[in-house]
């Protein structure tokens, strides 16, 4: 038997192992910002032992008064959170599933202060990995030396709409429908999903990790709705519900030409992926002839400001992590992005960032020089064949 097959058997037992778990698996959440208060909160609430991790400790300050984190909306009640530390290994060694909750362009710095800390048979999910996320997690650990056999997984989006009220309250406004999940190679899917669905049955299996990232619909909707709405941001400081008053059929129609480009480069990878207006569908049962009426109908947004000012993550993660490496694609696939490289420009321009050379890149990703065969064998993998008792004759 060769040594990749032995290393998969017995990590497919480890994962078993932590499935088996149920409510004693120990669970870490990295960020303790919107998302990460949510998520966390909500797994104290369902019973799970839980480590809250962040890289500033003052963030921490409330969750270690209180001993928890208050939540409510679609999810109420107070969960216990065992330990909230901003010191990674103390965070990480004892988890059996890390889940990364921070924007994306913290996942390089993040990757690399993990690295040492893994141990055989771990779960890390990105929530979300937005465009490339668990490839560049892969590069990251291949770089650093990681020998342990730990799976890494992306989400296609995060699991909630939800809201910090405080260094120690969140607000859950809805839980969506269902989010797509994917590991890279995929076939440990079933895998990441038995253990996953324990508290989070709304993860389904995503067909592998260029579908979840290509079906990152924040690089739709963040930045070119962000800045189209520049003036008035800047003039009211983000007093007005983001999408259903910041989406006009004038915004709506340049964020559909951002989709249609992510549409077309997905479809040079040879992956369908579903629109922006059918994603809302799925996701908040929003129906519409456009995408301008599927936002409006969305429920799940009334209440939702706009960003304070434009110096905000819509930006300064969605244009380098979402959509730098989508024209990143293009431009290796020879898929025309104009639209997506005018919202980059813009972009770079209000914060006078380079965002091409901050973000992700077929470079850093490790896909630049491959052929179209060698990213799908990549993301897909070979899947490990249980093996079969030797009959003895006699």
């Amino acid at each position: 038997m060769s040594g990749k097959r032995r290393d998969d058997e017995r990590l497919t037992v480890l994962l078993r192992g932590v499935r088996a778990k149920g409510t004693e698996a120990r669970w870490c959440v990295v960020g303790a910002g919107n998302g990460g208060l949510a998520m966390a909160g909500h797994l104290g609430i369902l019973g799970y032992p839980v480590t809250l991790y962040n890289r500033t400790a003052d963030r921490l300050h409330g969750v270690r008064w209180h001993g928890g984190i208050k939540v409510d909306g679609a999810v109420s009640g107070f969960g216990p959170v065992q330990l909230a530390t901003s010191d990674m290994g103390e965070a990480v060694r004892s988890a059996d599933v890390v889940m990364v909750v921070t924007p994306a362009t913290a996942h390089r710095s993040l990757a690399a202060l993990m690295a040492p800390h893994l141990r055989d048979g771990q779960l890390v999910v990105l929530n979300p990995g937005r465009t490339g996320g668990a490839l560049e997690l892969r590069k990251v650990f291949a770089d650093g030396g990681v020998t342990a056999a730990v799976v890494v997984a992306e989400t296609q989006t995060f699991l909630y709409a939800s809201r910090a009220l405080s260094p120690w309250e969140a607000h859950i406004f809805r839980i969506k429908n269902a989010n797509p999940l994917a590991t890279l190679p995929s076939y440990w899917i079933p895998e990441a999903l038995g253990i996953l669905n324990g508290p989070f049955p709304q993860f389904v299996a995503g067909s592998n990790v260029l579908t979840t990232s290509l079906e990152n619909i924040g690089a739709v909707f963040h930045p070119a709705l962000t800045i189209l709405n520049a003036g008035w941001i800047e003039a009211t400081h983000g007093d007005f519900d983001y999408y259903l008053q910041g989406i006009t059929p004038a915004v709506a129609k340049v964020l559909e030409r951002v989709d249609a480009e992510r549409l077309r480069v997905a479809s040079a990878l040879g992956i369908r992926s579903m629109s922006a207006r059918e994603w809302l569908y799925l996701s908040y049962d929003s129906p519409g002839r456009d995408l301008c009426e599927a936002i409006r109908n969305t429920e799940s947004y009334r209440g939702i400001r706009a960003p304070q000012s434009i110096a905000h993550r819509y930006i300064s993660e969605d244009v380098p992590m979402s959509l730098v490496p989508i024209a990143s694609l293009g431009a290796m696939l020879g898929v025309p992005t104009p639209v997506t490289d005018m919202i980059i420009d813009l972009g770079s321009m209000l914060h006078g960032t380079d965002y091409r050379a901050a973000g992700r890149t077929v470079e850093s990703l490790g896909l630049a020089g491959l052929t179209l065969r060698q990213i799908r064998q990549m993301v897909g993998g070979v899947a490990p064949v249980p093996r079969r008792k030797e009959r003895r004759h006699g």
